[in-house]
């Protein structure tokens, strides 16, 4: 019976967060303010970088601060309903599912590194820490959003990792750390080819 119990909380909790996950906020904005469809334009996701690309820094900021509340919503939300570190995992990667396919906009939606960040600072703030020290100079470096968002990820599993081997974390955060990195790597694809074949749009560059 307490298992059953303990499936049920998992089940309400993965449902809750994906639903939260799913909320596309950068359509719904330019959508709402601009009348634009974001996913017409440049890589045709719903995240901040494209918002940013096409409807301005207001927009992306508005974005990037309401997707990151996503990842803090999920795992508020295993808190009060499991209370375990398992179960705020399973939260983040859920949230994670819902911004990158989101069911209200036909499974088509961001890459996941707003919501992924937001759910970390919850987690493991000092590795998420690290991981965003290292992503701001490489994007003032290279001015390459995408090439930042992937190795802030590396360095951020590396921390995250060296901190549960110290024991500050629990080893259940590694899941999510590893597994929602893959995940958002993995959106990276197309960016990952474009940099390899130097046509990635630089940070400032307008979407088409």
């Amino acid at each position: 019976m307490e298992n059953e119990s303990e499936l049920a909380r998992y089940t309400v909790v993965i449902a809750l967060s994906y639903i939260v996950g799913s909320v596309p906020w950068g359509y719904m904005l330019l959508q709402w303010r601009r009348g634009v469809d974001v996913r017409d334009y440049g890589s045709g996701r719903t995240g901040m970088t494209n918002v940013l690309r096409t409807g301005g820094g207001k927009f992306a900021a508005a974005v990037l601060l309401l997707d990151f509340g996503k990842g803090v919503l999920a795992v508020l939300l295993a808190r009060q309903i499991i209370d375990a570190t398992a179960g705020e995992a399973a939260a983040g990667l859920a949230v994670l599912a819902g911004h990158n396919w989101p069911v209200f906009l036909g499974f088509r939606g961001g890459r996941g590194i707003a919501p992924g960040f937001g759910g970390l600072m919850m987690m493991a703030p000092i590795a998420a820490g690290i991981g965003f020290s290292s992503f701001i100079p490489i994007i003032l470096i290279s001015r390459y959003l995408s090439l930042g968002s992937v190795l802030g990820l590396v360095v951020t599993c590396l921390a995250t990792l060296g901190l549960v081997l110290a024991g500050v974390y629990s080893s259940g955060y590694i899941v999510y750390a590893f597994v929602g990195s893959a995940v958002i790597i993995w959106q990276h694809r197309d960016n990952i080819q474009r940099i390899r074949n130097g046509t990635e749009r630089r940070l400032g560059q307008p979407a088409k």
